[in-house]
């Protein structure tokens, strides 16, 4: 055969190569996004002494009664306005105040938390940012690095609890938010926007980016698919995905001969992450065919915010329920957040009016926003109330949830005695009922005592933590 014989063949050749490895990453985004979209059976109380039984050695997020233990943090947009926020009187006889008045109905599910500081998050040699650190450190703890494109922040809590427990559900950890906005460059003097708009990380470079839109969330926890037909869903999409992992391994193992020492290492890296896939597959199928829970997915993002926020926390207990996880966040609005409230009268962006220069009619609208968060969150909470695990104790009683934000005063931009409510019970290890005035404490001694509770016993300090904070 003529050389140009040759070459006349191979292009083809060559291009069907392409387009079949290009099926191939576009099956596998596919696939990835499909992994652990099942849902797992519900817990009913005739399973709860074996549950017992099976955990009670390890008690990793585990109550006394076998339950599951669920934790989660809620985080909240551009600080509080103080004197709307901290009622008078700490202990157990104390008034609620403005801001907090929808959670009144909750007093005895819930702990108002004073005193807690992050100190990572000011300036100090790296000026201004405040949003972007409010963010980045209300989970890690740590100093970030001021760059748009070099990320240096650090393993944030959720995701330590997810490493020490993921392995007990369907899904190690879920990330929820409803601000689909900037993922990349920079946003906040100078800070990355991934600091500003990502509460979870896995890694010190390594954001856990959030889903913002219900239908996807949906179809992560329950599988695509019209209800009554996700079952036939998942045995076909099983059957792909493991196609197409061996072909990509197949492939990659083909390759591996012709590298170099440095490709080699990337490859290594590359296999590591499919053998990571491997895992969560055998993981799925261990569990078992899920049911379908015999609904249609929602429609997509609602146009009111409230809304979004309800879906969002409907899906979340709904996972707590059927524990398909024991660990989230979910990151209302990033700190900046300019978003206006009409419904409520405030027409000005919400950033915008945060600087309030301490002129009375600014701090009220402010105020009357912190108020809407606090009401969101209070039907969330309602709901979580209402919902029995088998121990015949709600899941609210069975969760620590945490709420706060990452600014104090917006008008500041401080960082010291910071806007926090705990809710739960944490399975009766929590002393809910009561607004407690720490003397001046980091955020993360409270993150450490909540680990605590999920199993992370081993775990002797937790970014700048400096112990426990033993009374919540």
């Amino acid at each position: 055969m003529s050389s140009n014989a040759a070459a006349c063949r191979n292009p083809p050749a060559q291009k069907n190569r392409v387009n079949l490895q290009l099926t191939a990453m576009n099956n596998r985004r596919h696939f990835l996004r499909g992994l652990g979209s099942g849902l797992a059976v519900p817990l009913f109380a005739s399973l709860a002494p074996r549950l017992r039984a099976a955990e009670g050695v390890a008690r990793l997020a585990t109550t006394a009664t076998g339950a599951p233990l669920r934790t989660a943090f809620f985080f909240f947009p551009n600080g509080s306005i103080p004197s709307y926020w901290w009622p008078q009187n700490a202990g157990t006889d104390f008034a609620f105040s403005s801001s907090l008045k929808p959670l009144e109905e909750l007093r005895s599910h819930l702990q108002i938390i004073g005193g807690l500081e992050n100190v990572n998050g000011e300036g100090g040699p790296d000026g201004a940012g405040d949003h972007a650190r409010g963010v980045g450190t209300f989970l890690t703890g740590v100093r970030l690095k001021k760059s748009a494109t070099d990320l240096r922040a650090g393993v944030s809590i959720d995701q330590l609890i997810a490493r020490k427990i993921g392995h007990l559900t369907r899904h190690t950890s879920l990330e929820l938010s409803c601000d689909s906005g900037r993922k990349s460059g920079a946003c906040d003097s100078g800070y990355a926007c991934a600091y500003q708009y990502n509460l979870s990380w896995s890694g010190p470079g390594t954001p856990m980016t959030p889903e913002v839109n219900p239908r996807l969330l949906f179809e992560r926890l329950f599988g695509p698919g019209a209800a009554g037909g996700r079952a036939a869903n998942l045995a076909s999409r099983q059957a792909e995905q493991k196609s197409v992992l061996d072909f990509v391994l197949d492939d990659a193992r083909a390759m591996e001969r012709r590298l170099d020492a440095r490709d080699k290492e990337k490859l290594d890296q590359y296999f590591t992450g499919l053998r990571d896939i491997e895992q969560r597959i055998a993981k799925a199928e261990k569990l078992g065919p899920p049911p379908d829970p015999n609904r249609d997915s929602p429609g997509g993002i609602p146009n009111d915010y409230g809304e979004h926020i309800q879906l969002m926390g409907d899906l979340l207990i709904l996972a707590f329920q059927n524990d398909l996880t024991r660990t989230a966040t979910f990151m209302l609005a990033h700190d900046g957040s300019n978003r206006s409230f009409p419904d409520i009268g405030v027409s000005e962006g919400h950033h915008d009016i945060s600087h309030h220069q301490n002129k009375l009619e600014t701090m009220e609208k402010v105020a009357s926003i912190d108020q809407w968060y606090a009401g969101q969150f209070a039907l969330f909470l309602k709901k979580m109330d209402a919902v029995k695990d088998p121990d015949g104790h709600s899941l609210l009683h069975n969760s620590m949830i945490a709420y706060g934000g990452g600014n104090s005063d917006p008008n500041r931009h401080n960082h010291d005695n910071l806007p926090f409510v705990l809710a739960g019970h944490g399975g009766s290890t929590l002393t809910p009922g009561r607004y407690v005035k720490h003397a001046t404490t980091p955020s993360m001694n409270m993150m450490l005592s909540m680990a605590d509770r999920m199993g992370l016993t081993d775990l002797e300090r937790f970014g700048d933590s400096t112990g426990r904070l033993a009374d919540i």
